[in-house]
């Protein structure tokens, strides 16, 4: 299992777009996501994602920890 501490930006972008998110620009260093139950989520993609954001985001997604891990 893949710590989500150590999860980077990037790779969760990729995660979500691979879920079938669509990746729009955000404010600065951030990515908004509008997934395909209308929901938008925005992570920064510079540094590594806190658990916090990135479970919150998950969640939003309509996904599963372990659904977004096959994703990774």
């Amino acid at each position: 299992m893949t710590s989500f501490h150590t999860i980077k930006g990037k790779d969760a972008v990729k995660a979500f777009s691979n879920a079938g998110g669509k990746v729009r620009p955000g404010k600065g260093d951030h990515v908004n996501i509008k997934m395909a139950n209308g929901q938008l989520i925005t992570i920064p993609v510079s540094g590594e994602v806190k658990i916090g954001l990135l479970k919150a985001a998950i969640k939003k997604a309509g996904l599963t920890e372990e659904e977004f891990e096959k994703l990774l």
